[in-house]
């Protein structure tokens, strides 16, 4: 497997697309191993896109993108400024708060933070922020995104890894919330070294909390209607995708209003080439998924983390360091798809619950998405400000520190991500 992992390298580094990376080099396995009949690939590859429970993933890209043409994104923000909107820092704290509301929007840290650059990036600029900072805030804000439900990697980590999605789903919610505090005391910190100012001077009246939050009600609701869907068996997490693509719908046609068919057609446009590119890359990567296998490379991995450390903590925060220092240079998804029946064996092994491990996972495999040099969002938010990366870089350290930080604790104290899910779901 080490062929299979310096093509990969040299590949991505060639700037081959991900997906075909992947696949190149996994097929160099076989063909390292005559003895395996070739027809393998074909077959594991077409296999891959059978499971049922990955039915989700397409599904709910679909309805995030109906969801973001539907009106949703501006209530949301009003709430949020009403929310955040007197706190030091001002647009930066309201875009930390908007990345909370918007995580069981969009599904992903990639358009959140994109959607948020077009939204709010000029005017933090013009209201004094540096581009530096505001780009690190907007990037960074993301990481709420994919713990909230319905995050992407979540589905893809739980069909993976047979782990309840449900549970997954539930594990997600006071993590976020402890990230957004985290976020909002760096930004705060900062702001108040710097004299920025609040966005607001006055308290919200009871008229305006009020009306902020019937505006953002409907997406609220969504997360959570998620939550009870599963939790009382009405749907399985396959078919709550379809529900959601309804709900997005509904949104859009009947409630707000602000999807018409031209909005319709571009979002399965936009749909289309989302779940392609996805589903491609989870198709391809079976190959080396297969060679991982084969080769034993989970039982090696466990055995020389455990000769480390036999401690199931101190094991969850090699692979935590592990999964952020590869995602300065692989993917998130990329990371999930790969490495999760790697890791996951050897924490089932400790005796680790494979939700807990699997939140940690996605939020380090997330990280990666901010970080250089291949930080997707990192890209997609300093080319709409255009940002030098450097100056990114610099003013991102303290966000960095911050999700670090709630990280390890949620590695330490294991009860914060399974209360909810315990809460719902039972122990």
């Amino acid at each position: 497997m080490l062929i299979v992992a310096i093509a990969f390298v040299v590949l991505l580094l060639m700037g081959m697309p991900v997906a075909f990376a992947i696949g190149i080099a996994g097929t160099l396995f076989f063909l390292q191993n005559p003895a395996l009949p070739f027809t393998i690939p074909v077959q594991v590859t077409v296999s891959q896109t059978q499971n049922f429970a990955l039915l989700a993933v397409p599904l709910f890209i679909m309805a995030g993108n109906f969801m973001n043409r539907s009106g949703i994104t501006e209530r949301l923000l009003v709430l949020a400024s009403v929310l955040a909107g007197r706190l030091t820092g001002g647009l930066a704290q309201v875009s930390i708060a908007l990345s909370a509301l918007m995580g069981g929007v969009s599904g992903s840290a990639i358009a959140d933070a994109a959607m948020q650059a077009r939204m709010l990036g000029d005017e933090m600029v013009k209201r004094g922020f540096t581009k530096g900072f505001t780009a690190g805030v907007l990037s960074f804000g993301s990481v709420l995104t994919p713990i909230i439900p319905p995050g992407i990697g979540m589905i893809l980590y739980g069909s993976i890894g047979q782990v309840s999605i449900g549970r997954l789903f539930a594990a997600g919610f006071l993590p976020a919330f402890l990230l957004w505090l985290a976020l909002s005391a760096a930004v705060w910190l900062t702001a108040r070294r710097r004299g920025y100012k609040p966005e607001r001077e006055t308290r919200p009246s009871l008229g305006e909390i009020g009306g902020a939050l019937r505006g953002g009600l409907w997406a609220l609701l969504f997360p959570v209607l998620l939550l009870l869907g599963l939790r009382m068996g009405v749907f399985t997490p396959s078919e709550i995708g379809a529900f959601a693509v309804l709900y997005g719908l509904f949104i859009g046609f009947a409630v707000y209003r602000k999807l018409d068919w031209r909005g319709f057609l571009q979002a399965l446009e936009g749909s289309l080439a989302d779940v392609g590119s996805v589903m491609f890359l989870i198709a391809l990567s079976a190959i080396v998924s297969y060679g991982i296998v084969f080769e034993h490379v989970p039982e090696t991995i466990s055995g020389w983390i455990v000769g480390l450390t036999g401690d199931l903590y101190g094991v969850m925060l090699i692979i935590a360091v592990f999964v952020i220092a590869i995602g300065f240079v692989i993917d998130a998804t990329v990371l999930i798809i790969m490495l999760t029946p790697i890791f996951l064996p050897v924490v089932r092994e400790l005796g680790g619950d494979p939700v807990h491990f699997g939140l940690i996972f996605i939020i380090a495999a997330t990280i990666g998405n901010f970080t250089p040099p291949v930080g997707a969002a990192m890209y997609a938010v300093c080319s709409i400000l255009k940002c030098p990366i450097g100056a990114y870089s610099r003013e991102s350290v303290p966000l960095f520190t911050a999700v670090a930080l709630v990280t390890l604790l949620l590695i330490l104290l294991p009860q914060v991500v399974l209360f909810v899910p315990n809460l719902v779901f039972g122990s």
